[in-house]
């Protein structure tokens, strides 16, 4: 087979474009059927808004599938393995159990047993760890219960740690697709680089799965006009876990002959090369964290590991004062410096410039972390460029007429009353209003009709 770059490329376009185009109908769906929960003390959204936007991914995922089964470059990976159509299985049984959850709101341990039914599928159709290399030990065959559970396990872990992500707008799919970008690379590496034929799987879930996110993102960026709900996120945490799965206990290291010697030596030499694989949760350190942290608390609380809060890495930064949208561009940062971070190590593991380049970005992020009120203007000359919270604007004087957006008021006397209370907001006012926990936000958009200018100042009563 050629270079297949070209192959992946439409394979990934095909699949945001199909992702793209049915998130549209599938939010009109998701208002008619009514799949839009009303607001939890949990929610930073401020209007209900749709879900089901795994049913548009699902479709992409198909829509990959089916492209890449017909092209000349990557019809080989279906014809060699059958871990395509496992793929597809998992996938189906995880979206449907995750479609009812949007719609039903059915029970967090009924979930738990369709995702681990849902990985035994693939394992059934042969999508599991047969063996893991073991620094000095070598590699290790596993039995057949073994590799079971270890499959089981990983997939677990991985979509509920990308479920428990998804709290912001865009964060779950944009963190995802950073880490499929990062095992795309690694994967197509080991595959073209090394000629090994068992990653050619795994790079092609990951090129799809990127594109599912990519044709997801316009409709979910803040303010998210429909949210991927369960049916989404347990989808791209399944195919994500699904890519791992396939490479991890499949590459020999014997097959790379970077080294001479034993398979115990070579094994114990690539070390780097495998923390990918061996831990795949390094790609998706952030939400694993998350996950982590999530069980200890609520347990500490005396609370079950399954009850919902408030207390996520995104709530946290926006606590501290981050806006919407910098909590989420923080959250990708550390995203793409663990997962490409890992994925350079384990390329030039003996370079040192990449210790160093790690640590200067960390220290960057540190910076952003500690900035949450930070607002950066641009210069005079750029302010037509830029969107309106970043323009320098000029003093204007005192006695000027109010316009009427709010923008700019004149100061009005303690007691007074000009207009309706909403209106007497300015923008700086919405954007500084401190959001208290436990009450809904001021993100989110309208799920039918055109976006709210102006906060809601109702009161949300939730029994949640």
């Amino acid at each position: 087979m050629g270079q297949p770059v070209r192959d992946y490329l439409l394979t990934l376009c095909v699949t945001a474009a199909v992702t793209y185009l049915l998130t549209g109908p599938v939010r009109k769906f998701a208002i008619a059927v009514g799949a839009m929960p009303a607001i939890r003390a949990r929610d930073v959204h401020r209007e209900p808004t749709p879900r089901l936007g795994g049913i548009a991914m699902f479709g992409g995922l198909c829509a990959g599938l089916i492209v890449a089964d017909h092209l000349f470059n990557l019809k080989g990976v279906f014809e060699l393995s059958n871990e395509p159509r496992a793929l597809l299985s998992g996938a189906a049984l995880i979206w449907l159990i995750g479609v009812l959850d949007d719609k039903f709101e059915i029970d967090a341990l009924i979930k738990l047993g369709g995702q681990m039914i849902a990985a035994a599928v693939m394992v059934i159709q042969g999508l599991t760890i047969l063996w893991l290399p073991i620094p000095g030990v070598g590699t290790v065959a596993l039995t057949q219960w073994q590799g079971t559970l270890l499959t089981v396990a990983l997939v677990v872990i991985t979509i509920n740690a990308v479920n428990f992500v998804d709290g912001l707008d865009g964060l779950a799919a944009g963190m995802v697709c950073i880490a499929s970008a990062a095992f795309f690379l690694y994967a197509y590496r080991l595959w073209m680089g090394y000629g090994i034929e068992a990653a050619a799987p795994a790079t092609l879930f990951a090129a799809i799965l990127m594109g599912m996110c990519l044709g997801f993102l316009p409709h979910n960026m803040h303010p998210a006009r429909i949210f991927m709900g369960d049916s989404g996120s347990m989808l791209i945490g399944l195919v994500l876990a699904a890519g791992a799965i396939s490479i991890t206990g499949q590459v020999d290291p014997d097959l790379m002959k970077l080294f001479e010697g034993s398979e115990r030596e070579a094994t114990h030499a690539l070390l780097p090369v495998f923390i990918p694989l061996v831990l795949p949760l390094t790609i998706i350190a952030i939400p694993a964290a998350d996950l982590v942290l999530a069980i200890v608390r609520r347990t500490w609380n005396g609370q079950s590991p399954f009850a919902a809060d408030r207390g996520h890495l995104h709530h946290r930064l926006l606590e501290i004062g981050h806006s919407h949208s910098r909590a989420v561009l923080i959250m990708y940062f550390w995203s793409a410096l663990i997962a490409f971070g890992a994925v350079g190590y384990s390329v030039h593991s003996a370079s040192s410039w990449i210790v160093f380049v790690i640590i200067a970005a960390s220290a960057v992020g540190l910076v952003l972390l500690l900035m949450p009120r930070f607002t950066p203007r641009a210069p005079h000359w750029a302010n037509r460029f830029v969107p309106p919270r970043y323009r320098h604007r000029a003093a204007e004087p005192e006695s000027a007429p109010s316009s009427s957006c709010g923008e700019k008021r004149v100061p009005v006397a303690a007691g007074a009353q000009q207009g309706p209370p909403d209106a007497q907001m300015g923008e700086e006012a919405v954007e500084r209003a401190p959001v208290a926990v436990g009450v809904s936000g001021v993100n989110g958009a309208t799920a039918i009709g055109a976006r709210s200018r102006f906060p809601d100042r109702r009161s949300i009563d939730s029994s949640r």
